[in-house]
């Protein structure tokens, strides 16, 4: 061992259990154990998306078969009331802490990430999502609504927040030679979290539920155990390279693209470009777009088609008795379900496609594409073709998520790497953003369309429609603005090493792969994948099954 600590296997000694320092790879490690370490965090803090399937049986907490109403609650009230259940509206709000507190948490705290490794954000992440969870059944089992804000709302939420962003940099910096297809593995998983987290608490309430209970507590207790172990085990999975690595035989394209920097931006300068203010304007209205159709989903595709859905195309949504719409309302869940798995998918898609084609080209085809996509759904409602309204959709969620698979990558061409993660931290105050502008955007000019006395139909939405096409539009513009960085905002080369000295390793020079290949299969990576990919491949199936009955 050198007087400086560190060991000729290439990690530093020293350093407690979840420092920076003890978590450098050494010889033979395999980086594709890094991407499911990754989904294991993001595949638990993913059921933020499923957290609705709470609100009904909620809604009933006391009453357990019928709600106990109260015609004289309001919001404030409801946060204390021990006698009045609580309305589906009160308990929204928990949604909207989660990418509040997401994007904050994100911004506030994504130095800091860079600084203490991605192991101990996992680790912090694990105790505020899990124990979030069970402030919020104790919330449950006093009827105090205010802890469940608390708890779910905003201790969960800012695990989101640490947890959302703790793998970006690292995989990228594993990764350099597939930027997108790595943070597109990854940020897959939170799409894909309600997949798995829905029908899993829905079991589980089932089988909690009695006379006296609808079962949510119990629900909330065994589900952050479960995700307690899983979140941990990929927080202790993670591990970083040592300064100065790259994969066995690869090298960095020269000028390959000028939009490909091979250079670093420190963080306290990065929001001090136009560049960050109008990638910040390329997610904040990709995304306000796609959560605003993605929160209304089940009640337009009710509102559009209504009989036409149960083989009456002659009647109208008002028509319909209690039992036809019950009957709708579970196909537009079948909807929902399909329009989470192009979430998923595009999320991988389009982050490896952005590899090929650059960032920058793919967010033209997002925008592009949507417009098109959203100025023709009104036509395809007003023909009244399920199919192609249904695919149009699709297409949009996937470009959804796959905005957030590629925006890491985008950061990283024009930023560097040395900081990715905590840019990205502050860059995710878009999501913050887009999560209050598009629902209300969408929520609000229905209630004004409703007023004006417009019927539940296809025009009820064809304003909503045109008005995303273009704050898309406006995307678009934002995306043709983003030009490379000038070199005077760029670190020096001892700037970068000065800041690595802390994780450098012994080697032989200042670049190459210190015995870490690129890595493969192996026995150890094949099971640390089937542990995420196995819960994965059930929600998938579990979606499918219902959307084929549905659809089918």
């Amino acid at each position: 061992m050198t007087a400086a600590g560190t060991r000729t296997d290439g990690a530093l000694a020293g350093g407690g259990l979840l420092d920076r320092e003890r978590i450098v790879a050494r010889p033979g490690f395999n980086r594709w154990l890094v991407p499911p370490a990754a989904l294991a965090i993001h595949l638990c803090i993913g059921m933020a998306y499923g957290f609705s399937v709470f609100w009904l049986p909620l809604s009933k907490s006391l009453g357990i078969t019928a709600s106990t109403a109260c015609p004289d609650l309001t919001l404030a009230s409801a946060l204390f009331t021990t006698t009045c259940d609580w309305r589906v509206a009160d308990l929204g709000w928990i949604y909207t802490l989660f990418f509040v507190l997401l994007g904050s948490s994100a911004a506030i705290w994504g130095g800091w990430l860079e600084r203490a490794g991605p192991r101990k954000a996992g680790v912090v992440s694990a105790c505020c999502w899990c124990g979030g969870i069970v402030l919020a059944a104790i919330g449950v089992i006093t009827h105090q609504l205010w802890m469940m804000w608390l708890g779910a709302g905003v201790i969960g939420g800012i695990g989101l927040g640490l947890g959302y962003i703790s793998p970006v940099s690292t995989l990228i910096k594993w990764f350099p030679d597939r930027r997108g297809m790595a943070t597109g593995m990854a940020i897959m998983g939170f799409g894909g979290g309600a997949m798995i987290g829905a029908p899993l608490a829905n079991l589980l309430m089932n089988t909690f539920k009695t006379d006296s209970s609808v079962g949510v507590w119990q629900t909330f207790i065994v589900m952050a155990v479960i995700y307690f172990v899983f979140m941990m085990g990929g927080a202790f999975g993670y591990r970083i390279p040592p300064a100065g690595w790259r994969p066995e035989g690869w090298t960095p394209p020269a000028a390959k693209s000028t939009m490909i920097t091979t250079k670093h931006v420190h963080l306290r300068n990065a929001h001090r470009t136009k560049q960050f203010w109008l990638i910040w304007a390329v997610l904040c209205l990709n995304v306000s777009a796609g959560i605003g159709v993605l929160g209304m989903a089940s009640p337009m595709l009710q509102e559009i088609f209504a009989g036409s859905l149960i083989g009456l195309p002659d009647v109208g949504f008002a028509q319909l008795d209690a039992g036809q719409k019950a009957s709708i309302a579970t196909i537009a869940a079948g909807f929902a379900g399909l329009l989470s798995l192009f979430n998923i998918g595009g999320r991988f898609f389009w982050a490896s496609l952005s590899d090929k084609i650059g960032r920058k080209n793919t967010y033209y085809c997002f925008f592009v594409l949507g417009i098109v996509l959203y100025a023709l759904a009104p036509t395809f409602a007003g023909m009244g073709n399920k199919a192609l309204f249904v695919l149009s959709f699709g297409i949009i969620l996937s470009m959804y998520g796959g905005g957030f698979a590629t925006i890491p990558a985008y950061l990283a061409d024009i930023f560097g790497t040395q900081f990715v993660g905590a840019i990205h931290g502050r860059l995710l105050t878009a999501w913050a953003t887009a999560g209050i502008v598009g629902p209300v955007v969408v929520n609000y000019i229905r209630e004004a369309q409703i007023a004006a006395g417009v019927a539940p139909g296809p025009t009820l939405y064809t304003g909503t429609m045109y008005i995303l096409a273009g704050m898309l539009a406006l995307g678009l513009i934002a995306n043709a603005l983003i030009k490379p960085l000038s070199d005077k905002w760029f670190m020096s080369d001892d700037e970068v090493a000065a800041l690595q000295a802390k994780s450098a390793a012994v080697n032989a020079g200042p670049t190459g792969s210190f015995g870490i290949g690129t890595g493969g299969l192996d026995a150890k990576a094949m099971l640390a994948w089937a542990v995420v990919g196995i819960p994965l491949l059930w929600g998938v199936w579990v979606t499918l099954r219902a959307t084929f009955a549905l659809f089918g």
